[in-house]
């Protein structure tokens, strides 16, 4: 009964934030400065990027939940706060602040440790390490696409 407790409390964190996310992004993806970027030929439309944040989150809350049961290092907890915070704040910085370099690096620094999560604790989380892996390719899709804006804009 204890796991169903924890994978809430990070179903919570996770879609926290993803509304922090979106309060953050003004009108993001609707706004005309969006709407007028050369995107790249292989951009999703819109309501992919719904459906795809919803199911990462929920597997990510998934492995979060296994990993933090299995894992006795503390640093988990650490590094789930700064995935949390660099999610977040990737949405102010590009839709917000239209910093697309700064976006970029946010991105490349996201990838980077959720790809720690997988490789690192891979021993502990077993065959919920597959859970991690939906939000290490979305990143990827997602540093293709910002790059891609960043180089032609």
């Amino acid at each position: 009964m204890k796991k169903i407790y924890v994978f809430l409390f990070f179903l919570f964190l996770n879609f926290a934030a993803l509304g922090v996310g979106t309060l953050l992004m003004n009108s993001g993806p609707t706004s005309e400065w969006y709407a007028n970027l050369n995107k790249a030929p292989w951009t999703p439309p819109g309501w992919v990027f719904g459906a795809a944040w919803t199911s990462i989150m929920v597997f990510f809350s998934i492995y979060m939940t296994v990993l933090s049961f299995t894992s006795k290092n503390k640093n988990i907890w650490w590094l789930f706060g700064c995935q949390w915070l660099l999610n977040v704040s990737w949405n102010w910085i590009f839709f917000n602040q239209h910093q697309l370099l700064l976006g970029q690096i946010v991105l490349v620094a996201l990838t980077l440790l959720v790809g720690y999560f997988m490789i690192n604790y891979r021993g502990k989380t077993k065959l919920a390490n597959f859970f991690v892996l939906p939000y290490f390719l979305w990143l990827l899709v997602a540093n293709s696409l910002n790059l891609y804006t960043m180089i032609y804009n």
